[in-house]
């Protein structure tokens, strides 16, 4: 018994004496990492920002000064002209969409009507603050209102001659608000679809404009108009088709 008790033992403090040798190799690394810590942050002092400019095709990177401030990339007045026109545009329709809800059960266009008032309340804001950070007011002046002929072929704009294209007349949107069930979808959907048609047609006039729509966040905001538009006004025809109720 005695015989099996050391060989036990001595097995025993063999497999402790290389637990201990492993313990002491962790240790003796975790140390040397530690005092490494310093090394790597002499490297790279982050008190001094590196600001790196890439070069043309075929030119190399520049480093700049850590001064060096990002500028806005150069705008048209078209630009803020179909910003701030495409404000007041996306605000009638958020008016439009109020209506819904006293006046039609329809769950489809209810459900339309929440969608057109999210993502067009959303734009106004994008709009206002690319308007803000430029330094430009985020209504149109009058002056320059009076002077633009924005009506759509075939539209009355006798009573409010200063609309944006698609927008609906005061006569429109009194017969809107007058309306109720069948007759105000009805009203509501071909309205929706002429305001949506003069949105694409001020899109297509700002990139038929010479130097404007050339800002990226500009451009990725009227191309998402454009193709978000046309895909709603194919739903709403759709929904005209099927008897608008």
């Amino acid at each position: 018994m005695k015989s099996f008790y050391f060989k036990g033992q001595r097995k025993l403090q063999s497999v402790m004496g290389g637990g201990a040798w492993r313990s002491g190799l962790v240790a003796a690394s975790a140390l040397a990492g530690l005092f490494s810590l310093p090394v790597c942050a002499q490297q790279a002092d982050p008190a001094t920002p590196v600001v790196v400019q890439p070069g043309a095709p075929g030119k190399p990177t520049q480093t700049l000064p850590s001064s060096t401030r990002a500028m806005l990339p150069p705008r048209s007045p078209k630009d803020v002209e179909f910003m701030q026109g495409m404000i007041m545009h996306h605000a009638q329709a958020v008016e439009m969409t109020a209506l819904i809800e006293s006046r039609t059960q329809n769950k489809e266009l209810r459900l339309l009507g929440a969608r057109v008032s999210h993502s067009q309340s959303e734009e106004i804001k994008f709009m206002k603050r690319w308007l803000e950070a430029r330094g430009e007011p985020t209504e149109m002046p009058m002056s320059k209102m009076s002077g633009m002929s924005m009506s759509m072929p075939g539209m009355d704009m006798s009573s409010q001659p200063m609309l944006m294209p698609g927008m609906l007349t005061p006569k429109q949107m009194e017969a809107l608000k007058n309306s109720s069930g069948k007759e105000f979808d009805r009203l509501f959907l071909t309205g929706m679809i002429q305001h949506h048609g003069g949105a694409l047609i001020m899109v297509k006039d700002l990139f038929d404009t010479a130097g404007a729509g050339q800002d990226a966040e500009l451009f990725n905001f009227t191309t998402d108009i454009d193709s978000g538009q046309r895909a709603e006004i194919r739903i709403m025809q759709n929904m005209l088709g099927e008897g608008g109720g």
